[in-house]
């Protein structure tokens, strides 16, 4: 691992690091935010897993997690959205390829070598975190958009992995949806039964979440008929699965909103990890 950055904020350290990544065959960054209680002990972690077009760097700036986490002293990890760089595939559509990794692990050419990011982020990524940072083995999930539908349907296929589970303004219906049809069948194949382990209604009608669960959405999101919102939601109605979900008026699809609820989501997931 090499260290790119590392600057004070809030009594903590933001960091920004690179690694040698198997799973996705790439060179890989990533950041993390240590509040300043892991100078005494080691902390829980939470990790925000961010949308289309994002690399690490988009919510380690604009979500303002960083005071929230300080506050409560929680570890925060921001992955990359994709594998990069030479000789990864990519395509010239901003929704597919770089930037574009879905969380899953893509079965077809040309992506199979390097969209791996399933693997990457439940594996890779988080055995590193524990070696190299003081933390506890112990976690929460949560994200934005394409990271909100990552964060719900990881944690749902690993409920022995995480504590906590949040999610904003999620791509909640993937199989259903140009977001995510296409790029399902371009990383997965196009028979749909490959795909359902990668919809998040599909997983809380046939699974379900350990523990309760927090979903904010904007009820002025520009791209509510692609996240399907109200799919979650009567999906967690007819299973009664505990949890808060709402819709925020006035709210886009933005970093204004995610910074808006930040506070409540890091505090959601220190209840649950401390």
């Amino acid at each position: 691992m090499q260290t790119i950055s590392e600057n004070r904020s809030f009594g903590g350290v933001q960091g920004v690091y690179s690694h040698a990544s198997e799973a996705c065959g790439c060179e890989m960054t990533f950041a993390v935010y240590m509040p300043p209680q892991a100078r005494q002990m080691p902390v829980p972690v939470l990790w925000y897993l961010s949308g289309l077009t994002c690399t690490h760097e988009n919510a380690m700036t604009k979500a303002g997690l960083q005071e929230h986490a300080a506050l409560h002293g929680l570890a925060v990890v921001f992955p990359d959205t994709s594998p990069r760089g030479e000789g990864v595939a990519n395509d010239e559509a901003y929704d597919l390829g770089q930037g574009a990794g879905f969380y899953v692990n893509a079965t077809r050419t040309p992506w199979r070598p390097h969209y791996r990011m399933y693997d990457y982020v439940v594996s890779e990524l988080r055995a590193l975190v524990l070696d190299a940072f003081d933390v506890e083995d112990r976690h929460g999930i949560t994200g934005h958009s394409m990271g909100g539908h990552g964060a719900l349907t990881i944690a749902m296929q690993n409920p022995d992995l995480y504590d906590s589970l949040s999610a904003f303004a999620p791509i909640a219906n993937p199989t259903q949806s140009d977001w995510g049809r296409k790029q399902l069948s371009a990383y997965l194949g196009d028979d749909e039964a490959a795909w359902g382990i990668h919809d998040s209604v599909l997983l809380m009608g046939e699974k379900g979440w350990k523990g309760d669960v927090l979903v904010d959405q904007g009820a002025s999101d520009q791209f509510l008929d692609l996240l399907k919102p109200e799919t979650l939601s009567e999906a967690m109605a007819r299973r009664r699965q505990p949890g808060v979900f709402r819709m925020q008026e006035g709210y886009d699809h933005s970093y204004f909103f995610v910074n808006s609820f930040a506070g409540d989501h890091v505090a959601w997931h220190a209840e649950r990890l401390i």
